[in-house]
């Protein structure tokens, strides 16, 4: 079983930068791609952003060149770089990985741009 643990959420002004932090309890190496998702209030499911095992990564059109998604093998984390943030920004974000045609999902940061 693969647990998922996410920190660094909070409140930040628009145009403000946070770090994300999902800690997985196994080797992230293991997994074929890291994903960080976000949802708002009324809103479906976003995929923001999407790293694979290769190197490759993915971006939303809404994060594109605002958003960074690297991880730490050493310490079996994912992060999720987010500057110049928006109000719009403003989610719950989740860290999920996927591993041999499963998906492995961690409980959720609030992150909440405001002035």
């Amino acid at each position: 079983q693969v647990q998922l643990v996410e920190s660094g959420g909070g409140l930040v002004q628009p145009g403000g930068s946070l770090r994300l932090s999902c800690a997985a309890s196994i080797s992230i190496s293991s997994f074929d791609a890291l994903n960080w998702y976000r949802q708002a209030p009324g809103k479906q499911r976003e995929l923001v952003a999407r790293r694979f095992t290769g190197g490759t990564t993915y971006y939303s059109d809404s994060v594109k060149g605002r958003f960074t998604i690297s991880r730490e093998s050493a310490k079996n984390t994912v992060y999720l770089q987010m500057n110049s943030l928006k109000p719009e920004d403003t989610a719950v974000y989740s860290c999920n990985v996927e591993k041999t045609g499963r998906d492995y999902w961690g409980q959720g940061t609030q992150v909440t741009v405001s002035s």
